[in-house]
C-alpha cells in the first residue's frame, strides 16, 4: 500500500517540558550509537495544521482563540508531521532531541510512530525516549504545538531523532474491545485536529488521545463502532481528538497509558468522572464533566452508519491494536453486508480511508468497482462481507480463502 507521506496543566509541569527542551548539542547520541537525522521543520503541506515556519522556527500560524473546539482544552493548537523515514536497520527505541524556546502556558513535544508488517504503531512522545514492542522499520515524526495564551506560540528550531534497540515494553492485546459511551460531533465547517474540514453527514470518529489520530485522508488508525445488538457496525478513520481529554487513551496499559493509571483498562477518565465523581467529577482541563462519553461520533457515523437517533452505549474495537490482513477501503463509505452480494442486507458503512480487518474471503455476486471487477468478497473480523472491488491496497499478510 501507499503510506502516508509523511496542555499545560500546571505551572510545575511547564517549567518541566520547558528544562527539557533547551536546546544542546546532545552528543551522548552520538557516543550510544544508532541512526540519527533531522526532521525537516521547513517543509509545510496539506498533512499539516496550523502552523508555519519562519524560516528559523516553526510556530503556531494562528495562535488566537478557537471557540468551536474548546473541547480540546488549549486555546490554540498546531502539528506537523514530516515524512517517513526508512531505517538501515529495524529499530525499537526512537529518541528525540528538541531545541526549543516555550514561554510559560506554552507547549511543544516531538512525537515518533513507527510501521510494522502490519501498521502503525501508535504515537508517542519521544522527547525522552519512544519505546516499541516490535522492531519497526519505518520511523515517522511529529511536532505538537499548543498555547494557552492567546497570541503566544513556543518556537521550535530543531527536532533530532536517533533510533536504536532497547528492551520491548509489552504490547496491547491484539483486538480490543470496550463499551464506552458515544456523543454525536456536529461541528460542520469546522477543522479536526488532523486539519480535515468536517461536511455535513460525515464519517470519522474522535478519540480523547493523540496517541491514535490518523493523518488526514488516512485511515491509519480505524475504529469499529457497533450498536450493543450488534445490528449495525461502522468502520471509520480517527480524525480528531476528544471529548473531553487530549490524554487519555483509555484502552492501553496502565503502564503506557498517559493519563490516569489508577483506573481500570478500558474506562475512559471522562466516565469515571461522571458515573463515580473521579477527579472531582473534572477532566484534564478541570471542566465538570456532563457526560461520560469516551467516543465522539461525525455525524454520518452517527446517523447513517450506525442510524442512531441519540447518543447512546457502543462497542468500539481499537484495530490497530489486531493483527493480521487490513484492506484500505478506498471509495466510501462502503456498504457493509451481512452475504457475498449486494442482495444481502446492509449491516454499516466503511468509510472512505478506514483499514478494515480481513479474515478471509469468498466468492459472490460480480461487482465492478473503482479499482477492479471481481467476485471476491472480504469477510471482515465482525462476519460481515465487502466487495473486494472498492478495495485499494491490502497490507499485513496474505488473505486466504474462508
Amino acid at each position: 500500500m501507499n503510506l502516508p507521506h509523511r496542555r499545560v496543566r500546571t505551572v510545575a509541569l511547564t517549567v518541566i517540558l520547558t528544562l527539557a527542551l533547551l536546546p544542546v548539542p546532545n552528543p551522548a547520541f552520538a557516543a550510544r550509537g544508532g541512526e540519527q537525522w533531522t526532521t525537516d521543520l521547513s517543509r509545510v503541506d496539506a498533512d499539516d495544521v496550523n502552523v508555519r515556519h519562519t524560516g528559523a522556527s516553526l510556530r503556531l500560524a494562528d495562535p488566537r482563540p478557537a471557540p468551536a473546539r474548546a473541547h480540546r482544552g488549549a486555546v490554540a493548537e498546531g502539528m506537523l508531521v514530516a515524512a517517513p523515514r526508512v531505517l538501515t536497520r529495524p529499530a525499537t527505541r526512537v529518541r528525540a532531541a528538541v531545541d526549543a524556546r516555550v514561554a510559560a502556558g506554552t507547549t511543544a513535544e516531538a512525537q515518533v510512530r513507527g510501521w510494522r508488517a502490519n501498521g502503525w504503531t501508535e504515537w508517542r512522545e519521544a522527547t525522552g525516549a519512544a519505546v516499541f514492542d516490535r522492531p519497526v522499520t519505518r520511523v515517522q515524526a511529529r511536532v505538537v504545538l499548543t498555547t494557552s495564551r492567546p497570541g503566544v506560540t513556543a518556537e521550535v528550531r530543531a527536532v533530532r531523532l536517533t533510533a536504536d534497540t532497547a528492551a520491548a515494553v509489552a504490547a496491547a492485546t491484539p483486538g480490543l474491545t470496550y463499551r464506552v459511551y458515544a456523543t454525536r460531533i456536529g461541528l460542520v465547517g469546522e477543522v479536526t485536529a488532523n486539519g480535515h474540514t468536517i461536511v455535513p453527514r460525515d464519517h470519522f470518529v474522535a478519540l480523547p488521545s493523540r496517541r491514535g489520530l490518523a493523518p488526514a485522508n488516512t485511515g491509519d488508525y480505524t475504529a469499529q463502532v457497533c450498536t450493543t445488538t450488534g445490528s449495525r457496525c461502522a468502520y471509520a478513520p480517527v480524525w480528531d481528538v476528544g471529548p473531553w481529554n487530549t490524554r487519555d487513551d483509555y484502552w492501553n496499559l496502565s503502564a503506557v497509558r498517559e493519563n490516569w493509571k489508577d483506573l481500570p483498562r478500558g474506562r475512559p477518565q471522562a466516565q469515571a468522572a461522571y458515573q463515580d465523581g473521579y477527579h472531582g467529577g473534572r477532566d484534564q482541563f478541570g471542566r465538570v464533566v456532563l457526560n461520560p462519553a469516551g467516543i465522539d461520533l461525525a455525524d454520518g457515523t452517527f446517523w447513517d452508519g450506525l442510524q442512531l437517533t441519540t447518543n447512546a452505549w457502543v462497542d468500539v474495537a481499537y484495530l490497530w491494536s489486531g493483527t493480521g490482513p487490513r484492506g484500505v477501503v478506498g471509495d466510501g463509505p462502503l456498504n457493509i453486508r451481512a452475504g457475498a452480494g449486494t442482495g444481502y442486507a446492509v449491516r454499516g458503512l466503511a468509510a472512505r480511508y478506514a483499514n478494515v480487518p480481513i479474515e478471509c474471503y469468498v466468492t459472490g455476486e460480480t461487482v465492478a468497482g473503482p479499482y477492479r471487477t471481481t467476485n471476491r468478497w472480504n469477510r471482515l473480523a465482525g462476519g460481515q462481507y465487502v466487495s473486494h472491488a472498492y478495495i485499494s491496497a491490502v497490507y499485513g499478510g496474505a488473505v486466504t480463502i474462508c
